[in-house]
């Protein structure tokens, strides 16, 4: 997605918001110095869902799988090149 990012992620002892905050770094220095650019990629904060016990991981995962598709980034999921996930 070209100006946000849909993530499903199992956590396990791994705490959410530290682990976003360490994406976020490593990805930001990453893409500005490919773009020769610096400064603030991502906004402050972000906003998080955790899955309950009675929702459908495999729905969860195939809603997030086919965001490209919805918005126009690609014709086939398969197209997209981070399209698979272990919850398919």
């Amino acid at each position: 997605m070209p100006d946000h990012l849909h993530w499903l992620v199992e956590l396990g002892d791994v705490d959410l918001s530290r682990l976003v905050l360490r994406v976020k770094s490593r990805s930001g220095i990453t893409i500005n110095r490919a773009l020769g650019q610096s400064g603030r990629l991502w906004q402050k904060g972000f906003h998080d869902h955790a899955l309950r016990k009675d929702e459908d991981l495999q729905a969860v995962a195939r809603y997030v799988v086919a965001n490209p598709l919805r918005a126009g980034l690609v014709t086939s999921v398969r197209d997209y090149p981070h399209w698979d996930a272990r919850w398919l």
